[in-house]
């Protein structure tokens, strides 16, 4: 499946500074490989919160070290294998994903739905800059013996959030050259700190632990799933620059391979220093100043100083495509621009948590609750639309997608798939029903989906489920145009 060839993207510059938004790439612009999608999932994981949830499996669900292993590896695979299955999509449309987003919801409709995830994305760029800043303290104590103040924080964060903004600014070549010398910087220290925890920790202590009960297992992958969730809607935006020809098997192995290249190993580490460092699972405030503690000096600066490369960069490739969602909004500005509304808000929310709040980790899981469910009824309408036009053969049409007028492809009623934004709103209600957080209880969070941490998988099978009960929706198709229904010679592997 593929995109019309019509002339409504503008060329994109060879330079340092991608100029592309939210216009589809045309086939002559298709160049990109299949394996560059390898650093880029390797980097989106590469966060030290992931031991802080390795080691809340241990310390709070009671789980052992097998099942935090057969935990990480469910969760990566089921995560990740949703985001390379939608980043098909992108190779289909050449658009990001907010923007193929239309198709299924209406020009309209659209705004509903993008809203919230735009909404989501402020919060998990704001984590991830906290994060980072806490990354840079911890470091500045350890190498100079400088302490956290206010101003300090302040600065940090600045710092932070200032870098992330100029790398996504300047777009793909850029991410995807960073990406790739990061894979490399934290392979090689994640060797190091392996050799250290094999040589330090008390293994016999740690293989022998009981295991923890199939319920906590079950709310355990739910929880590490929910980061890898979060990235489905961002996933066509990495690919769009694949050509047709690429496999879209290819994709979703390379997509889930990066991701449980970093994700895997992490959370099993995060479990094994549990052991020594019960704390390390309630670390509220800083959940950065643990590696001072748990690792030797030596190690665990240069670990610290990776860590932050990889948060950088996590965030950087958040906000990239938050710069594509903010233009599918009507903000009209360019790409690279539209980025700085993120960068603004993640600044003002980081400082609040930094300098404010105090229990980040437990605003931190509660985030990640409600941004699973609020990504996932998203989901579930999303890929039904794509399995319709996989069966059909149906094109996404750039004009329809560009087009936001009575005249688009996309019009369905009044700008609106009535069916889309039905399965959506009913999945996205009763996915909060199931939800359960620190300050919110749902109606249904003591049944066995509540209970399990399993709203989010419930509100993707709900809004699939509602969707593809309603009758198919039928495209505006102009009268020299062939039947929205109409089979057409495309690649849609």
């Amino acid at each position: 499946m593929g995109t019309s060839t019509t002339s409504t993207s503008i060329p994109a510059t060879e330079g340092a500074v991608e100029t592309r938004g939210i216009e589809p790439v045309p086939d002559h612009e298709r160049r990109g490989r299949v394996r560059e999608l390898l650093p880029t999932w390797v980097a989106a994981n590469i966060s030290v919160l992931l031991l802080t949830m390795g080691a809340s499996l241990v310390i709070n669900n009671g789980l052992n070290l097998w099942q935090v292993l057969v935990v990480a590896a469910v969760a990566s695979a089921v995560s990740f294998g949703m985001v390379g299955l939608l980043s098909v999509s992108g190779k289909w449309g050449g658009a990001p994903g907010a923007m193929l987003s239309r198709a299924a919801f209406g020009v309209r409709g659209n705004y509903f739905p993008g809203a919230i995830l735009w909404v989501a994305r402020f919060g998990w760029e704001t984590i991830n800059a906290v994060t980072g800043a806490y990354a840079i303290l911890t470091v500045l104590h350890l190498v100079f013996g400088i302490k956290a103040n206010n101003v300090l924080v302040v600065v940090t964060l600045l710092g932070f959030v200032a870098c992330t903004f100029l790398v996504s600014g300047m777009g793909r070549k850029a991410l995807n050259l960073c990406n790739k010398y990061s894979t490399y910087l934290f392979s090689a220290i994640s060797v190091v700190v392996l050799v250290h925890l094999i040589v330090t920790m008390p293994w016999s202590d740690i293989l022998h632990k009981s295991p923890g009960s199939a319920t906590l297992m079950i709310a355990g992958i739910g929880t590490i799933a929910a980061g890898g969730i979060s990235w489905v809607p961002t996933g066509p935006d990495f690919a769009r620059y694949l050509p047709h020809s690429a496999s879209g098997k290819k994709i979703v192995g390379t997509t889930v391979s990066g991701a449980a290249l970093v994700l895997i190993p992490m959370v099993l580490m995060g479990g094994v220093l549990a052991v020594s460092s019960p704390s390390l699972a309630n670390q509220n405030t800083d959940p950065m100043s643990f590696l001072g503690e748990v690792l030797p000096r030596a190690i665990a600066i240069p670990y610290l100083i990776t860590a932050l490369i990889g948060m950088m960069l996590i965030n950087s490739l958040s906000m990239y495509s938050a710069g594509f969602t903010a233009q599918t909004m009507g903000v009209k500005l360019p790409r690279a621009l539209a980025v700085s509304i993120n960068a603004a808000i993640s600044l003002i929310g980081g400082l609040f948590m930094m300098l404010v709040a105090k229990d980040f980790i437990g605003q931190f899981i509660a985030f990640l609750t409600l941004l699973a469910v609020s990504f996932s009824a998203w989901i579930g309408v999303y890929a039904v639309d794509m399995v319709r036009r996989r069966k059909l053969a149906v094109r996404y049409d750039a004009d329809g997608l560009m087009n936001t007028g009575r005249t688009s492809r996309y019009w369905y009623t009044g700008g609106f798939c009535w069916q889309a934004m039905t399965a959506w709103a009913v999945a996205l209600v009763a996915g909060l029903c199931f939800t359960k957080v620190q300050w919110f209880t749902g109606p249904l969070a003591t049944t066995w989906i509540g209970e399990n941490g399993l709203g989010w998988a419930a509100t993707i099978a709900l809004s699939a489920a509602v969707f593809a009960v309603l009758p198919a929706p039928r495209e505006n198709v102009p009268a020299t145009s062939a039947p929205a229904g109409a089979r057409q010679p495309v690649e849609v592997g």
